[in-house]
């Protein structure tokens, strides 16, 4: 059970934690509980999943100034990155979190093609890229054929193995998501 003296360390267990602030006494709270459960789901080789009663943690409630409930919150690495109150519907919250990981492999690609003097080519590829860690847990490019050969598809992970000989070659990567 997260409380107060282990929040910190249990929201960085995982790159994204999303955390449910609720109370046993709040209505809106019970409403949001299962449709959040089932829509997560979808995401949880992405995201860890938590569940936090504030009245469980009332200096961490005080620090993130918690004024209201139901409050969803994503975290990256122990960082508040985005978040809503209120009840909403299954296909808003897959939206959002569609939405901000999404943004999330973006920031990642253009850092990614900064350091190595590229240019982002094809940002649909984001889309593939996120459906990939999804569904296997990491980034597979959405080009390569995935074997389910842990080992073997290591080398698939953008940004993959073979993209600079590719981008050396033909000016781009196969996914066509970084370019020269």
């Amino acid at each position: 059970m997260i409380n107060d003296q282990n929040f910190q360390k249990e929201i960085e267990k995982n790159k994204f934690t999303l955390v449910d602030f609720f109370a046993n006494w709040c209505e809106p709270c019970k409403i949001l509980a299962p449709i959040l459960e089932k829509t997560v789901k979808e995401f949880e080789k992405v995201i860890l999943f938590e569940k936090v009663n504030v009245d469980n943690i009332p200096l961490i409630a005080q620090k993130m100034e918690i004024s209201r409930i139901p409050l969803v919150v994503l975290f990256k690495e122990g960082k508040p990155l985005s978040g809503f109150i209120g009840v909403k519907k299954e296909e808003e919250i897959k939206e959002w979190l569609e939405r901000v990981l999404e943004k999330e492999i973006t920031e990642w690609a253009k850092d990614y093609a900064q350091k190595n003097n590229f240019k982002l080519k094809n940002k649909k590829v984001v889309k593939g890229l996120l459906n990939n860690e999804k569904k296997y847990g990491k980034r597979y490019c959405p080009c390569r054929r995935i074997t389910g050969d842990e080992k073997e598809d290591q080398k698939n992970v953008c940004p993959c193995v073979f993209h600079k000989k590719e981008i050396e070659k033909d000016g781009h990567c196969f996914c066509q998501l970084f370019k020269s």
